[in-house]
């Protein structure tokens, strides 16, 4: 809504209108138009700032009840991480083949290779 805002409010500097084909009441070449785009604006962004404040309460209220966001943390013992680490222990196999064979990007690579309990053969290939 802010960028419909700057747009119609660069377009006005130019001495261009706005008018919307689809709603008939919103034409900011007369003044009551720009009144019903100004209170659809404003609505909007009140609505905007309503959804925001919802989602920080329920995320404070979350919060208090002991739950925590985002993903739970993958252990160091996970079939995966223990996968990536013996095939990186291989030298004869590359980083882009083990992450092609275990269906993984390359930081999640890394990252699994930085949970791993023995890390002393991190390095890149």
């Amino acid at each position: 809504m802010r960028h419909l805002i700057t747009l119609v409010e660069d377009l006005r500097s130019r001495g261009v209108g706005f008018r919307s084909l689809n709603e008939g009441a919103i034409d900011t070449t007369i003044a009551s138009g720009e009144l019903i785009f100004n209170t659809l604006s404003a609505l909007a962004q009140f609505e905007r700032r309503l959804i925001q404040e919802r989602t920080k309460a329920g995320l404070a209220a979350a919060r208090a009840r002991g739950r925590r966001g985002g993903r739970p943390p993958l252990d160091a013992d996970h079939a995966k991480v223990l996968a990536t680490r013996k095939l990186h222990g291989d030298m004869s196999i590359t980083i882009t083949d083990i992450c092609k064979t275990l269906n993984i990007s390359r930081s999640t690579f890394y990252r699994y290779i930085d949970l791993a309990p023995d890390s002393s053969s991190e390095g890149t290939r």
